[in-house]
């Protein structure tokens, strides 16, 4: 059995951290996101290969991930030429798609159990198997509706109030099988969502639902990919990252440097070589990555530092995300909602977003 990852997105609502850094290897506790669905993949027993569907920046994320030598599982790297939409990038791997095969979108944090989706799916003998999020404000997403059978009966784009009848949409995961694929046309755009899940349910073959009631974030915006953290940290989800960030705990890597006056605060996470200057406070819910230095009596909250930047003395981040190898000004403070691209420096006392002046 096949695992396909469709990661091929330019990542464009996490710019400007995905202009060199492709969002399917951003940081989660230092380690790429990918490697969190594959640990995921790697519960299936069935699953001897990996492919990752790619368009944007391939080698980047080959340098980082390699051919599977750590991961456990072989990685198989698909290019596709130009962007073809969800439906097109399966389209372009179907010769490398031997049987039944799980599909999941590069986005997706989730706790999802793939073995017991995969399971349901053999015992329908279904076409295609989706996972299905239910959601607290349905009227934001596209619905996704199902019989008291489990089958999947309707898709509704963006509805208005009189047409929500369900609250549970698309989780980007699947299980379908190749022999369906001959719908979709070759070296196209074409969208799995709006063509060709459509086409089972017009068809009448077994379209099954896999409802997941655990844990499921699309991380693909500033805002969000900042809950993810916090929600390892909370323990609202256990993942593999959550083995690194202890969820309630402060841990430090063996390789940081932590001054003996520094505060860290619970719950939070110094990256190997990390340096914290004395004085200075990191947490709750900070992250710094590898390499960063946070100055003399500076503060770190509720933030994520990506490797090798610089906080500096007395500077304040409240909130905020910094890509690599920032330079952060003496006194200077960003708030909630701001993002630094990478090597982005700011002069001292610079002021951004809405932080607070004092501790």
């Amino acid at each position: 059995m096949k695992a396909l990852v469709l990661a091929g997105g330019f990542g464009t609502r996490l710019r400007p951290l995905t202009l060199n850094t492709p969002k399917p290897i951003v940081p989660i506790f230092g380690r790429p996101f990918l490697c969190h669905q594959i640990d995921l993949l790697k519960q299936v027993p069935d699953v001897d290969e990996i492919i990752l569907s790619l368009n944007y920046h391939p080698d980047r994320i080959e340098a980082v991930l390699g051919h599977g030598q750590d991961a456990g599982l072989p990685i198989r790297y698909v290019v596709e030429p130009e962007p073809l939409g969800t439906g097109g990038a399966i389209k372009f791997a179907e010769p490398y798609l031997d049987g039944t095969t799980i599909v999941f979108n590069g986005d997706v944090l989730t706790e999802t159990d793939l073995a017991a989706l995969v399971e349901r799916h053999r015992a329908r003998d279904a076409r295609a198997t989706i996972v299905l999020a239910p959601v607290e404000n349905p009227a934001r997403y596209g619905l996704v509706e199902t019989d008291g059978e489990g089958n999947v009966t309707r898709f509704v784009e963006k509805p208005d109030p009189t047409q929500i009848t369900c609250n549970t949409i698309n989780a980007g995961i699947y299980v379908l099988e190749p022999d369906t694929f001959d719908r979709i046309p070759a070296a196209t755009k074409y969208s799995i969502e709006r063509r060709y899940f459509p086409s089972l349910v017009e068809r009448g073959e077994t379209f099954a639902a896999f409802v997941e009631r655990g844990y499921w974030l699309d991380i693909g915006t500033p805002a969000a990919y900042r809950q993810a953290h916090r929600d390892i940290f909370d323990g609202r989800c256990r993942t593999g990252c959550a083995a690194l960030a202890g969820p309630g705990e402060t841990m430090v890597s063996a390789s940081a440097s932590v001054a003996p006056t520094a505060r860290l605060l619970a719950p939070s996470f110094v990256g190997p070589g990390a340096t914290v200057h004395p004085g200075a406070e990191v947490g709750p819910h900070a992250v710094l990555g590898d390499g960063s230095v946070v100055g003399t009596a500076a503060r770190v909250r509720d933030s994520i530092v990506w490797p090798e930047s610089i906080i500096g003395t007395d500077a304040t981040l409240d909130g905020a995300i910094v890509g690599h190898r920032c330079r952060i000004g003496d006194h200077a403070c960003l708030g909630p909602g701001v993002v630094l691209g990478d090597d982005s420096t700011l002069t001292p006392h610079t002021r951004f977003g809405e932080a607070p002046t004092t501790p």
